[in-house]
């Protein structure tokens, strides 16, 4: 009875120490990912990125497989390309160009001009010229602050079709309800992210509100209001020996974020091309496309 006593208690001995040594090598696991290289600290930035971009249902997914790879490549990429065009064009035209649009630039093969419509690329190159040091660092605070989170959730693929979406509504919108106007700017492509973002909180109200607080609420208003009192200071109120540019890339951009941008947004942990939103929204914007290629081969007053 003794030896069997004595056999038990060294089994229970043998299991304590096996885990206690289970334990060890966790603590010590967590200890080397706290130290190491993509551990918990690394994912704070992913933690804030998922409360300012995503519903509370989806976060626990993004964090189990948020990485930076690929990095947010289209939005820093467009954001250079359009700072390197004002560049070129502040150095030719310096004395102007910082404030405002001078005349010369109007001459541009990037700018959408009426009289040269037949220049397809026109309808998305526009987006690289800027109306002056204001219009161009407004832009570029709100595609890279709000851009840059976007890309990391959802990836270059996505945020750049909502963008581009929203260039090309605001070109083939200026050239219906404005046909006569020149159009520069990247605020189509800016307005259809912020529309698909804020369609995405107003959905997600109660999840995604509070995490933008109200002095980024504030900030992100006096920037739209900023660009877009720029945009009608430039349509009504431009000197007379100036040329008047159109605003309606603002407001059309919007609406294709509000509609391309919010189902894109919406699914992210989903298929999009098996969510019928997208498909009706993709339908209606092409609608929306060809009336506008219509209108301008054959009842535009440009023409």
């Amino acid at each position: 009875m003794a030896a069997d006593r004595d056999l038990e208690m060294e089994d229970m001995n043998l299991n304590m120490d096996r885990e206690m040594k289970g334990e060890l090598e966790e603590e010590k696991e967590m200890g080397e990912d706290r130290g190491g290289k993509d551990p918990l600290k690394n994912k704070k930035v992913h933690r804030v990125v998922s409360k300012w971009m995503l519903p509370e249902k989806v976060r626990r997914t993004y964090l189990e497989r948020a990485n930076c790879l690929p990095p947010p490549v289209f939005i820093i990429s467009i954001s250079l390309a359009e700072l390197a065009v004002f560049i070129y064009y502040a150095v030719w035209k310096p004395q102007k160009q910082w404030i405002t649009l001078d005349i010369g630039i109007l001459e541009s093969p990037f700018i959408y001009s009426p009289e040269k419509r037949e220049q397809a690329w026109r309808f998305i190159s526009y987006m690289l010229v800027h109306a002056g040091v204001q219009h161009l660092v407004g832009n570029l605070i709100m595609q890279l602050v709000l851009g840059i989170p976007l890309e990391m959730v959802h990836k270059g693929l996505r945020v750049g079709l909502v963008y581009l979406a929203g260039v090309t509504a605001g070109s083939l919108a200026s050239s219906i309800f404005d046909p006569l106007r020149y159009l520069v700017g990247a605020s189509g492509g800016v307005y259809a992210l912020m529309g698909g973002y804020f369609m995405n909180v107003l959905v997600n109200f109660r999840e995604m509100i509070p995490a933008l607080g109200i002095v980024r609420l504030l900030i992100i208003i006096l920037i739209i209001l900023s660009d877009m009192g720029f945009a009608l200071y430039r349509r009504f109120f431009v000197p007379a020996n100036g040329s008047p540019v159109s605003f309606a890339a603002h407001i059309a951009g919007g609406f294709a974020g509000m509609s391309i941008g919010y189902t894109v947004f919406s699914c992210f942990d989903q298929a999009l091309l098996k969510d019928p939103r997208f498909w009706i929204a993709i339908a209606a914007y092409f609608a929306c496309v060809l009336f506008a290629v219509f209108f301008n081969i054959f009842l535009s007053p440009a023409n």
